[in-house]
């Protein structure tokens, strides 16, 4: 009997890992983007941390000095069986100003820029579909479609920014821009 719970356990955990799937986005400061994007149903783990840059392992103080070109960026672990990516990708351009281009509200500079980090191409024409969907309501989207590159965890101090503070995010808030 022991062997079948066992057994079982497994099965669900690797059952489970199969629809794990990972996205990243960079919205401005990314406090904000994780602590909204963690709160959707399927979104396992939201991640800070900073991509697109040349710098390998890059520090925050690194990042704000303007010299690796790195973005604040999130990584997204999410179930693809409860939410997918075109759901995460609409609540992300919700959550943020995707029509500024010099950052978020007042966190201005060139780490704070919007931009998706596709994977594959079938990423990339659902990111161009919704763009095209948001241009033709009215938005000139500034979001950056990007190659995925390596990402960089942010320092402990980043991760869970606002659960910790007890604060809510000053430059994100969600706002209905899909019909």
């Amino acid at each position: 009997m022991k062997s079948l719970w066992i057994l079982l356990i497994f099965t669900s955990v690797m059952v489970n890992a199969s629809t794990l799937s990972k996205a990243y986005y960079a919205g401005g400061c990314f406090w904000g983007v994780e602590y909204h994007l963690e709160k959707l149903k399927g979104v396992k783990k939201v991640q800070s941390g900073y991509m697109g840059g040349h710098v390998k392992n890059p520090t925050y103080e690194q990042v704000v000095r303007h010299n690796t070109g790195h973005l604040e960026a999130v990584e997204v672990i999410y179930d693809s069986s409860l939410i997918s990516y075109e759901t995460l990708t609409k609540a992300f351009f919700e959550i943020h100003d995707p029509t500024q281009q010099d950052g978020q509200g007042p966190d201005i500079g060139e780490q704070y820029l919007s931009a998706i980090f596709v994977s594959d191409e079938k990423e990339r024409r659902i990111v161009r579909s919704l763009i095209k969907e948001l241009n033709a309501n009215g938005y000139k989207v500034a979001t950056k479609l990007l190659p995925l590159s390596a990402f960089y965890p942010a320092e402990t101090y980043h991760q869970d920014y606002y659960a910790k503070k007890a604060k809510q995010p000053y430059c994100h808030a969600y706002v209905k821009r899909f019909r």
